[in-house]
């Protein structure tokens, strides 16, 4: 098993001057703690259920350029991008970006979208659940066709959305033959979504992950996919306690997923502007669950 770590909060003591000093650090501890990937939430107000949605929240892409440039090997990926927020051929190149500037260590993580507030408070788009599942259908159709081939597949694309006279993409991609897709969600559209595009799924947690892995299964029999080729993971918290007293709990709870299936967890580490938290998890969880 494969352990990531989740951004999902920026209420650390200090302020906004602090922010960027902190959110160095982190990913320095987090580089060498030996996480997989860092995650960072692709939001614009803070998510409602961290508290108040007046917190701080940093712009993702942003912050996830911020990240390559202090980290040395742990991949990169928004937890999840919005496919309605962001132009599907400005996604494509600002995922591709990341990709050139990290060394070849960006993943593409995008779902259909259920903040409904912060989208409508904005003034950004959210439609229909249906109209969002065609958006992120299309979306992962124009990102693959402009990372394919040298420069892009060059083509138009037309679709019911979106319509690109050029597919243009230079420089393309370092991860060949593109960034990894990861698709948030366990409804069964994304996970025929997963099935048919992604190289990653992530399901929420619970005792109905092998039942979901199933839906996942039968989705790729049917797309002629090979279920094997599909990371399996799924977010979850990290809470090691104040001074690791809680290691135990959480190699119990990371075994159990393992024994669904589950193949990474990215998780939200509490308390992670104090550092220690990320260095108990990588000298004591991340060589334990090595071999789950």
């Amino acid at each position: 098993m494969k352990l990531g770590f989740h951004i999902n909060d920026y209420a650390w003591t200090g302020g906004a001057a602090s922010l960027g000093p902190t959110l160095a650090e982190i990913a320095r501890a987090g580089d060498e703690a030996g996480f997989d990937r860092i995650g960072v939430a692709d939001h614009f107000w803070r998510s409602h259920y961290m508290g108040s949605v007046e917190g701080p929240e940093l712009e993702c892409y942003t912050t996830l350029g911020f990240l390559a440039a202090g980290t040395k090997r742990t991949k990169l990926t928004a937890m999840v991008t919005a496919a309605t927020y962001r132009q599907p051929g400005l996604l494509a190149k600002l995922v591709s970006t990341l990709d050139v500037l990290s060394g070849g260590r960006a993943w593409l993580g995008i779902g259909a979208g259920d903040y409904e507030a912060e989208a409508r408070g904005l003034g950004l788009p959210f439609p229909s659940l249906t109209e969002r599942f065609e958006i992120l259908e299309e979306t992962l159709q124009i990102c693959l066709q402009m990372w394919s081939g040298e420069h892009g597949d060059d083509r138009p694309y037309h679709g019911q959305h979106f319509n690109l006279e050029r597919t243009l993409n230079a420089p393309q991609s370092l991860t060949r033959p593109h960034p990894p897709i990861l698709l948030g969600g366990s409804g069964e559209k994304t996970l025929r979504l997963v099935a048919r595009y992604a190289d990653a799924c992530n399901i929420r947690p619970g005792p109905n992950i092998p039942q979901k892995l199933e839906t996942l299964r039968r989705f790729c029999d049917e797309e002629q996919r090979d279920y094997d080729a599909i990371e399996k993971t799924c977010p979850f918290a990290f809470d090691v306690g104040q001074d690791g007293d809680k290691v135990g709990e959480l190699l119990g709870q990371l075994q159990w997923f393992a024994g669904m299936g589950i193949q990474t967890v990215i998780g939200f580490v509490p308390r992670v502007d104090q550092i220690t938290p990320l260095e108990i998890l990588g000298r004591e969880v991340i060589p334990a669950v090595a071999s789950l």
